[in-house]
C-alpha cells in the first residue's frame, strides 16, 4: 500500500484517528438519492492514495432511505444501523462492531434505522 501523501508530496506517517469523535465536514446528497426521510451525510477522508484509487475515511449517515451505487469497500460499522438491499443480491443488516463489504456496481437501498458511522476503506 503506497503511504505517498500526494504527487510529489512526502510520505504520509503512520496515525490514529478516534473514530467516535471525529469532526466531519458535510457531504449534501443528491436529491435523487433520497427515498424517504430527510438524511444528512458527513465524512473525513483521513487517507487518500497518491493516484486517488485508495481512499480511507470515516462517514455517516442520519436515518431515513437513500439508494447508491457503490464502490469496491470494506467498513466496519461504530455506530447506528442500517439494512442495506443489493439490487439481485443479498440484504445486509449492520450495526456496531460489523464489517461488511459492498461490490463495485452494486446498486443499494439503504434504511438507516440510527445514525450510522463507519469507517471505511474504498478501491476504485
Amino acid at each position: 500500500m503506497s503511504t505517498d501523501s500526494g504527487p510529489g508530496g512526502p510520505p504520509t506517517p503512520s496515525f490514529v484517528v478516534h473514530i467516535p469523535d471525529a469532526g466531519l465536514d458535510p457531504e449534501p446528497l443528491d436529491p435523487g438519492q433520497i427515498v424517504a426521510g430527510n438524511p444528512e451525510v458527513t465524512g473525513k477522508v483521513v487517507w487518500e492514495s497518491a493516484d486517488g484509487r485508495q481512499i480511507r475515511g470515516i462517514w455517516q449517515i442520519t436515518p431515513g432511505v437513500v439508494t447508491d451505487t457503490e464502490a469496491d469497500e470494506l467498513f466496519v460499522v461504530i455506530s447506528g444501523s442500517a439494512t442495506i438491499e443489493a439490487e439481485g443480491g443479498p440484504t445486509l443488516t449492520v450495526g456496531p462492531g460489523d464489517l461488511a463489504v459492498l461490490r463495485e456496481g452494486d446498486r443499494t437501498t439503504w434504511t438507516v434505522h440510527e445514525t450510522l458511522r463507519k469507517a471505511y476503506a474504498i478501491n476504485l
